[in-house]
């Protein structure tokens, strides 16, 4: 099992804290006024929207939202530097249908709890548009959710912490997010939306980093366009080795498909070539707009 160097060993134990509160909660990054004397505005400066959601389930044509929580952070992105806090907003909201046992036991979020509780949608569209980029730990589901109830989600650029940080070069085999906090040396209450917030911004930013940081990372690739290669005319007994390869199926237009960087398209066509077409490449290739990434 992979752990930070920096993390705390004594003996043969690995040593965790625990995310208590939120590490950038501090009065210095809520004042405004202050940022602004002290910090002259610059081209550098980016605004960071981490979100996140729980769920009454994974169906995210029929599932429902019933906590949110949004934190808009600016950013030096040139260092990775946390220089203010912008805005922030949790809240519950009542499904109008039971929450079963089983989401109840993974987040803790109860009937009682949400009863009565009602999302203010115009304050998450001022505060999504505050942002430049949004930023969810699997951020297909997390959009597919937000863009259903505010429009300016659609208009946005969708960043993944999965997707847009190539974990597997640092060292980390696995990308849940309770997973890689363990692996840097902390915990936390997980599964409650602000608290998955606030342990995704304390991942990102992590101490142990002074060069190649993560959230350095996934700025840059927010920027990027992704492209679509779909393994179309592919054959019924192929499908295990695109599996292997992490093409998704798409049970409405029936092909194969994945995500890929421009830089790998010719060598993911070669791989096509000769492990699934054994001859032309017969797939499609398609660009996709910065706003559309993670749209479901």
């Amino acid at each position: 099992m992979t752990f930070i160097k920096s993390i705390d060993k004594r003996s043969n134990d690995i040593l965790l804290y625990k995310l208590e509160k939120d590490f950038i909660d501090n009065p210095t990054l809520r004042d405004r006024e202050n940022y602004i004397n002290r910090i002259s505005p610059s081209f550098n400066n980016i605004n960071i929207c981490f979100l996140d959601v729980e769920t009454t389930g994974i169906n995210i044509e029929n599932d429902k939202i019933i906590e949110i929580a949004l934190k808009v952070i600016k950013v030096d992105k040139s260092n990775g530097k946390i220089l203010l806090i912008e805005n922030e907003y949790q809240s519950f909201d009542d499904p109008h249908q039971p929450i079963s046992m089983e989401v109840s036991l993974v987040n803790g979020i109860t009937n009682e709890m949400v009863e009565g509780h009602e999302i203010n949608w115009d304050k998450v569209t001022s505060i999504l548009n505050q942002a430049d980029i949004i930023v969810a730990h699997n951020a297909s589901f997390d959009r597919a959710f937000i863009d259903r109830y505010a429009s300016i989600s659609k208009e946005k650029i969708w960043s993944c912490s999965i997707n847009d940080i190539n974990w597997l070069e640092r060292g980390f085999v696995k990308s849940s997010q309770e997973l890689l906090c363990i692996w840097h040396g902390f915990y936390y209450d997980s599964h409650r939306a602000m608290n998955d917030v606030n342990a995704l911004i304390h991942l990102l930013f992590h101490h142990s980093y002074t060069n190649n940081k993560p959230i350095i990372e996934l700025i840059k690739k927010s920027q990027k366009p992704y492209y679509k290669i779909i393994a179309k005319h592919s054959t019924f007994d192929t499908k295990d080795i695109l599996k292997t390869n992490k093409y998704k199926w798409d049970q409405k237009n029936k092909v194969w498909w994945k995500f890929i960087d421009y830089l790998l398209i010719q060598d993911e066509k070669k791989w096509l070539k000769d492990n699934v077409y054994n001859g032309p490449f017969l797939g499609i290739i398609e660009e996709i707009n910065l706003q559309d990434k993670y749209k479901s």
